[in-house]
């Protein structure tokens, strides 16, 4: 089975030992905030495990960011989840399905450029609770590394409702390679999973690093490892939902490859992408001594290779095992999170 894929990953298996506690306080504020309302979708919630997934990408978190960040994991996988629903029947006063996320997305993309505690404009439980997460994100991080996360952010926002609105368009043709790789390296979500290693470690990548060639060269590898291991973990949901969107259904398309064939050269593809990064992070060293970083800056740098390191082991690591990913045991929470209450 896909989801069994194995990867060879040389970095350390690291685990948060605020898991278990911070996974409870973040269960009542799920279903306090209203993000699961009936027992079958806390049931399929839980089977994801989303925790474990922090838990394993950010092991340094205080216990309090830890279950902040299980608060924004929980945000960004439920709306995900809606997506689902492309544009099957009316969402918020009748309008279609796509149309809705759009207008959600738009809202999630703004929430980061308002004044802290600025109510949302569009009404629903999944901006609410963005717009709660977000207040405690940002705080205490400078303008520099907000402008950075928005971004990223309002790119991976931006993706979502494209990839909504095609599925929603029979008429639209199919992606090639090039355009899914492009299209996937934002809706995977790493560049702001990225940023915010800086946030759980309470220390902001150098301005001069974040855009050196190198690092950004590590960001994108990174990203693309990730994308592809969670297409073929993820493959037999997909192919369980009819969804397009994933690099081996993407590969049996164009190149005219068995099922087997395409699974092979996906895992290919992210091996190749693995050794890429490695390679780039040999650089970095180099880049920092030129760049003439002092050693706050150093620390700063190594806490964000170490972030990316977690990134990659851990998101292998929950994507192995989380229900999220298994196929017709898991359709999903089933709740409506973009209609206003």
């Amino acid at each position: 089975m896909p989801q069994d894929v194995y990867f060879a990953i040389p970095f350390q298996a690291r685990l948060s030992g605020y898991l278990e506690p911070a996974r409870n306080e973040h269960v009542e504020w799920v279903r306090a905030r209203g993000l699961t309302r009936s027992e079958r979708g806390l049931a399929e919630y839980l089977a994801w495990d989303l925790p474990q997934m922090v838990a394993r990408n950010y092991p340094d978190a205080s216990y309090r960011d830890t279950v902040l960040l299980m608060n924004w994991f929980a945000v960004s996988f439920l709306l995900d989840d809606q997506f689902a629903d492309l544009a099957e029947g009316p969402a918020g006063g009748g309008r279609p399905r796509a149309e809705r996320v759009a207008e959600v997305c738009r809202e999630m993309i703004v929430v980061p450029y308002r004044p802290a505690g600025a109510p949302t404009e569009v009404d629903c439980p999944i901006t609410a609770a963005w717009a709660e997460v977000w207040a405690g994100l940002g705080a205490g991080m400078s303008e520099t590394w907000v402008n950075r996360f928005g971004s990223s952010w309002g790119r991976f926002m931006a993706a979502h409702a494209y990839e909504v609105r095609r599925s929603a368009d029979h008429r639209a043709p199919a992606l090639n390679l090039d355009e899914y790789r492009t299209l996937r390296r934002q809706t995977v979500g790493m560049y702001h999973a990225l940023d915010v290693v800086e946030r759980s470690r309470h220390c902001e990548l150098p301005p001069q690093v974040a855009a050196h060639e190198v690092m950004r060269a590590m960001r994108r590898c990174a990203t693309d490892t990730i994308a592809y291991m969670n297409d073929i973990h993820s493959l037999e949901r997909e192919e369980y939902r009819g969804d397009p969107h994933n690099l081996v259904l993407v590969l049996r398309r164009e190149r005219r490859l068995a099922r087997e064939d395409a699974v092979a050269e996906a895992i290919r593809m992210a091996r190749a992408e693995l050794d890429e990064y490695l390679r780039l992070e040999e650089r970095l060293p180099k880049v920092c001594v030129e760049l003439g970083l002092d050693a706050d800056e150093r620390m700063a740098v190594d806490a964000c290779v170490e972030g990316i390191r977690n990134w990659i082991r851990g998101n292998h690591d929950w994507a192995r095992s989380t229900g999220r990913y298994a196929s017709t045991d898991h359709p999903g929470t089933g709740e409506d999170l973009l209609t206003a209450v």
